[in-house]
């Protein structure tokens, strides 16, 4: 049995750590480089850097920011935002990034999925999906979730993969922030449609939450608020998720 993943998601905005509900009403949660050193050493598996502001400024993650993060962690680090063609992305693998996350570029483009796993490989491509509820059932929303498209995450999720994407990061627009539990409904409806790596985002406040995840079928549980305010710890996640039988790092 693989190991299921804990990740903790670092949201930026102009270099700072932030977080906020449903992806509004951000609070500043102080230097993103410090709290990756710490929860390098807290014991997380994995790091996701997303610069939640570039794609909306019209920039690319700032790239400074990346490698202070990149330079006190010695384990994968994914990094997102902005990110538009291959140049992008040779600037962000130089400046520590293991993985690179691809949303509204590859949504609006999606030929870029190829050209980055051709250039990487898959496993260094992700795939992230912010999806919401609406009346006509679970779309996919772009720039930072204020654009709303037609496309459906399950249908997008396996087009992506088709065309190289290695891993899905899958994020509820409606449960983030919220530490109400992930969005399982969601989580079930993208496993049934890809055969890769699946992450899901949005919604931990509790142990339980990351139990109920891999139990839908997560491969990786990332999680960002609650241990940003300290409301729980890696070590402690990690053990109660022993106790319950999962295999994790």
């Amino acid at each position: 049995m693989l190991a299921k993943r804990i990740i903790v998601c670092l949201d930026t905005r102009d270099g700072r750590l932030v977080k906020g509900v449903r992806f509004k009403s951000l609070v500043d949660h102080g230097s993103p480089a410090e709290a990756a050193m710490r929860y390098y050493n807290e014991g997380a598996d994995e790091i996701c850097f997303l610069d939640i502001s570039a794609t909306q400024e019209g920039r690319l993650a700032l790239a400074d920011v990346v490698k202070d993060v990149a330079r006190g962690v010695f384990i994968p680090l994914t990094v997102g935002g902005g990110i538009k063609n291959l140049s992008d992305i040779r600037v962000l693998t130089g400046s520590g990034a293991d993985k690179v996350s691809l949303n509204t570029a590859a949504v609006e483009n999606p030929g870029l999925i190829e050209e980055v796993s051709r250039l990487l490989g898959s496993q260094s491509v992700v795939i992230t999906i912010d999806a919401a509820r609406t009346p006509d059932g679970f779309r996919v929303f772009t720039h930072a979730g204020t654009r709303e498209t037609r496309l459906r995450p399950d249908e997008w999720a396996s087009e992506a993969v088709s065309l190289g994407a290695g891993e899905v990061l899958l994020t509820s627009i409606d449960a983030d922030g919220t530490q109400e539990g992930y969005d399982i409904e969601l989580l079930r409806t993208v496993r049934r449609a890809v055969n890769v790596p699946l992450i899901a985002s949005g919604g931990a406040g509790k142990y339980e939450h990351f139990l109920e995840a891999f139990s839908a079928g997560a491969d990786a549980a990332l999680a960002a608020s609650l241990f940003h305010e300290g409301r729980m710890s890696i070590g402690g996640l990690k053990n109660y998720l022993r106790e319950k039988g999962v295999a994790v790092r």
